[in-house]
């Protein structure tokens, strides 16, 4: 073979050469953009939530205390209220500011008939339609003018489910004429409301072990109680079997009872006068374990928390303690 042949030879290879990596390299660019236009075709049908939230719910206090209480509790699809203490138009503002849809909230909880759980209830039911879920004693005594279809009665220990979400009531001790407290579940978590409960009874330490969130109320410190400028029969009243939890007898329910799974425990309906934000988050975080400690506030709404499935859960959140402001009620 001549050497010009040998050339031209040599010449056709590396020309046929770089044409065969051009067509594998084309070909694993088709199969690549392929793959990713399947994909994106699957996600567009299947909602945002589903994988940033697979197993986890959403959950928020709006605001605590006894000038108004309201918690959220949600997943992907549905959410509930328990308690609306705030007018409508305020929980409408700081859900807002949240970046809560009122529009995934399908059903209101009520536990007991005192003004700082029922206030906003008549206007948010009526505005959105939403179904009040509560007892035929505490309707009674609540006064509420509810629009009748909306009305929902239910009892003890039957659970009400609202889409993928369960909601088991169950009685707690208060001075209202049928207090209950709620354990919310969704997603394979559970989420308990236990506030306004004048001692921690078996119904509250059996749910509270079950929990991987709770919000759990601390009213009052002994010492600031008794120190403090209410009357005696205010103060009788406060520390009895059918007034509020002290920050002593939370403390030794989560001490005793509070599951290794249990994420974030929001410390709830704190006593401006009887009790100091400060002082119950320091009691609570010598105890926590992996658990995060949250201050409800009364004054503003909290960060919007995402509690997942999983034991041991750390957040990054850093605790809320309430402003020094001026008390609009008694405790």
């Amino acid at each position: 073979m001549t050497n010009p042949d040998m050339q031209l030879r040599f010449f056709l290879d590396f020309v046929g050469n770089l044409i065969c990596q051009y067509c594998i390299a084309n070909a694993i660019c088709l199969i690549i953009n392929y793959i990713i236009t399947l994909l994106s075709r699957i996600i567009y049908f299947v909602p945002d939530a589903v994988f940033l939230y697979p197993m986890s719910l959403q959950v928020a206090s709006i605001n605590s205390g006894s000038n108004g209480n309201c918690y959220y509790i949600g997943n992907e699809n549905e959410a509930v209220l328990v308690d609306v203490g705030l007018t409508c138009r305020e929980t409408e503002k700081r859900m807002r500011r949240m970046d809560l849809s009122m529009e995934r909230v399908k059903a209101i909880f009520i536990s007991h008939e005192h003004g700082d759980h029922i206030r906003g209830v008549e206007v948010i039911s009526r505005k959105y339609k939403l179904p009040v879920y509560i007892t035929s004693a505490t309707l009674q005594h609540s006064r509420l003018q509810l629009e009748a279809h909306l009305i929902k009665p239910f009892t003890a220990y039957k659970q009400v489910t609202i889409g993928n979400l369960t909601v088991h009531p169950f009685p707690k001790f208060h001075d209202a004429s049928d207090p209950h407290s709620f354990v919310i579940e969704g997603n394979g978590i559970t989420i308990g409301v236990f506030t306004d409960i004048g001692t921690p009874c078996a119904h509250l330490i059996d749910h509270f072990t079950q929990c991987h969130a709770a919000f759990l109320e601390a009213n009052y410190d002994e010492v600031m109680l008794e120190q403090g400028r209410y009357p005696i029969h205010l103060k009788r009243r406060i520390s009895s079997d059918v007034g509020h939890l002290s920050n002593k007898q939370a403390l030794e329910l989560f001490i005793a009872h509070r599951p290794s799974f249990m994420s974030h425990l929001f410390l709830s309906h704190l006593s401006k006068d009887n009790n100091n934000p400060d002082l119950v988050l320091d009691l609570f975080t010598r105890h926590r374990g992996h658990t995060n400690i949250i201050v409800a506030s009364r004054y503003k709404e909290s960060e919007v928390y995402t509690i997942h499935a999983t034991s041991n859960t750390h957040s990054t959140k850093k605790a809320i303690a309430a402003p020094a402001l001026v008390q609009t009620s008694l405790f």
